[in-house]
């Protein structure tokens, strides 16, 4: 790789990548400008390595940012290369990789570089939904550069010195980097949500490994399997327990109790990540109760409602798994709507989003609830009437307007407290009883908390060939 050799830029392609699998391509292009006396510039690979490899024996696409020439700053020819491993990911089918530490857009080449910028944005769009797209940002990665982030699918990023930003947190009206740096991993991953796996570059890096292997390599792949050596019939003893902390839940089920979590840092109160069932990679949508941590202890605990950025989050991980045919499970516990003035200002348009993506996803759709399932936040967690192919439902699951007991207040508002047990007790046993549900055909089985994992596994197995027909449309607009 000529004078880059030994570059921060290329360790760090050397470190994702198989060992001795890299081939760069464009290795001696310079920048082309000569105002500023840009002549005088060293600009070895113009501060991008591009080439492509394997991981696990997976072909990939990756670009590699030198921050030592130039800043890593994006000129005419820099993002001439990264356009063109764009191209070349979309004709053979492979993800593309970006190992993003720059500086943003080099001055001396303005309008060129504006525009090499602008081909970028053009060049993910048209990859999107096509090939998967994953962005490490590993340094600087500020202003369009951002945008260009939050266009792939997946975002990592190094939890120390990296930052993300779109304006730097000194120039936020009030603000300055010490009293809240929103640069930092740890606001874009928990406040912000544009961040889905954040460590150290170590921990990035066998992050992306594990992701590639786990994903389509192309929205036509067939081929994101891989031997199953778990038993397709195990029973999950005390899952009835993981009910608060889906995560552990989702664990459990999973082949090998392995499971990759998307967004992990934000909106807790949804889970949804990756899992493999039977060997298949099958994406996962939960409500989330409680949270433990790593010493079983509980860190925290929320209402069994759908919030903005949960609804948000839901819809971000349904939206990819329909593009690259992905089946999808979800898990309902839900009561209704987070119910405050700061919530009402997103709320709406968020759960839309969410009843969108599941309702507009064709690809195998299961649907397990395991608690509660009331009202139009029901409806929308991939509920039978929205387009889930089977409906699953623990025993003490529970499905209708709403609990019992409000319902029976509602319609008897000036019975005694007597006649209220009695009527939320008849209210119960008619209308919000799973067994109830499966009467009305809104449940297709009633299964045992132990046995999820078999009978998910079986009707992905019956939905594998599934074909739907939709009405021709160039695309929604929701």
């Amino acid at each position: 790789m000529g004078n880059t050799a030994q570059s921060l830029a290329s360790r760090r392609i050397a470190a994702l990548l198989d060992e001795n699998s890299f081939v760069e391509i464009g290795g001696r292009v310079s920048a082309r400008s000569t105002d500023f006396n840009m002549q005088q510039a060293e600009t070895p690979t113009d501060g991008v390595i591009t080439g492509y490899g394997v991981i696990d024996g997976n072909l990939v696409y990756v670009y590699s940012q030198d921050a030592s020439v130039l800043g890593g700053t994006i000129g005419e020819m820099h993002a001439k290369k990264i356009t063109a491993i764009y191209d070349m990911a979309m004709k053979m089918g492979a993800p593309v990789i970006g190992l993003v530490d720059c500086a943003g857009l080099r001055l001396q080449e303005a309008t060129d570089a504006l525009n090499g910028f602008g081909e970028i944005y053009m060049k993910q769009t048209l990859a999107s939904g096509v090939v998967p797209q994953i962005t490490a940002v590993l340094g600087t990665c500020g202003g369009g550069l951002a945008v260009s982030g939050a266009l792939t699918d997946f975002v990592f990023m190094e939890n120390k010195k990296a930052k993300l930003f779109v304006n730097s947190p000194n120039a936020l009206d009030g603000n300055e980097v010490s009293r809240c740096d929103t640069a930092s991993a740890k606001f874009q991953s928990e406040e912000a949500g544009a961040v889905d796996f954040t460590g150290t570059e170590d921990e990035v890096l066998a992050g992306i490994r594990q992701l590639v292997c786990m994903l389509p390599a192309n929205n036509e792949d067939d081929a994101s399997y891989e031997e199953c050596t778990d038993d397709l019939n195990r029973v999950c003893k005390d899952l009835a327990n993981a009910a608060g902390d889906t995560s552990i839940l989702l664990s459990n089920i999973a082949d090998d109790s392995v499971f990759v979590e998307t967004q992990a840092d934000f909106a807790k109160e949804m889970v949804t990540g990756f899992v493999r069932m039977n060997g298949m990679t099958v994406g996962v949508v939960a409500n989330r109760t409680e949270v433990y941590g790593e010493d079983g202890g509980k860190t925290a605990e929320f209402d069994a409602v759908l919030t903005t950025k949960g609804a948000r989050k839901a819809a971000k991980l349904v939206r990819f798994c329909d593009a690259f045919e992905i089946p999808v499970v979800s898990f309902t516990n839900v009561k209704g709507f987070k119910a405050d003035k700061h919530s009402e200002r997103g709320i709406a348009k968020a759960a839309a989003e969410l009843t969108y993506a599941f309702a507009n996803a064709t690809v195998p759709k299961v649907n397990v609830v395991i608690g509660a399932a009331y009202g139009s936040a029901y409806v929308t967690m991939n509920s039978k009437a929205i387009g889930a192919d089977m409906t699953f439902a623990w025993p003490t699951a529970e499905i209708g307007m709403m609990d019992a007991r409000s319902a029976a207040k509602i319609m008897y508002p000036d019975a005694d407290a007597a006649v209220l047990n009695e009527k939320a007790a008849e209210y119960a046993g008619l209308q919000s009883n799973v067994t109830s549900a499966a009467k009305h055909g809104y449940v297709d089985t009633i299964i045992e908390a132990e046995d999820t994992r078999k009978y998910v596994i079986g009707a992905l197995e019956m939905l594998f060939t599934k074909r739907e027909d939709r009405p021709a449309k160039k695309h929604g607009t929701v």
